[in-house]
């Protein structure tokens, strides 16, 4: 047995002074007070010694494990990092679809709406139209009267064929003719006016006489 003081007893068993001291505190070292300054009582035969080259290897070997530790730890890190920005990435390419798709959608209303609202109008302008020749009957009840006053020999003729006379408006609305239709028709009469006698015009106004001729050319 021997008495070492904490720095030859830690160098002894090749720890540190810390470790020393807490195995005072446990009890597994003896320690006694002399002249003020703590010994460590200390069997120098006992398996307790430790070499300082192979603390030292111990040391070493934890450090290893330690470093490949905190590598592995990185590495998982590393990986996860990866992962959620890949995430991050498809939720972005997500999000933009998303509005893509949207705004296709919205684009989409906008022209069925615009549509809609052209076949309101439409629809609208036609009823303003089939509603004008209202007025037009009566001018053509007038105008039957003028023209067997102004025209004798018409009257004659219409004597032996009955006729009917109505406005080429009101002629073509029963065809069911489309507005592009009834300005080339118009156009027609205009043009032959003066050539063709099924033509009757008065007040700058085309009428036809349905029962004495036919227009299917015409039309």
């Amino acid at each position: 047995m021997s008495k070492m003081n904490i720095n030859d007893a830690a160098a002894f068993f090749g720890v540190s002074k810390e470790a020393i001291h807490n195995r005072i505190r446990r009890g597994s070292l003896e320690s006694v007070m002399e002249d003020g300054v703590k010994l460590v009582i200390v069997d120098e035969t006992s398996s307790k010694k430790v070499s300082p080259r192979v603390s030292i290897a111990k040391a070493t070997l934890s450090d290893e494990r330690y470093y490949k530790l905190l590598e592995e730890q990185n590495t998982k890190l590393q990986s996860r990092v990866e992962i959620l920005e890949g995430e991050t990435r498809s939720l972005r390419d997500q999000k933009e679809q998303m509005l893509i798709e949207e705004r296709i959608k919205i684009e989409n209303i906008y022209k069925e709406k615009d549509e809609q609202l052209k076949n309101i109008l439409s629809t609208i302008s036609s009823q303003f139209i089939l509603n004008a020749p209202l007025q037009e009957l009566e001018e053509v009840e007038s105008l039957e009267a003028e023209i067997e006053v102004e025209e004798p020999q018409e009257k004659k003729l219409e004597e032996q064929v009955p006729s009917k006379i109505i406005s080429l408006n009101k002629y073509l609305k029963k065809l069911r003719l489309s507005d592009k239709k009834i300005e080339k028709v118009h156009k027609r009469f205009k043009k032959l006016q003066d050539k063709d006698e099924r033509i009757i015009l008065n007040k700058n106004k085309f009428y036809v006489d349905i029962k004495k001729y036919r227009y299917e050319d015409l039309v």
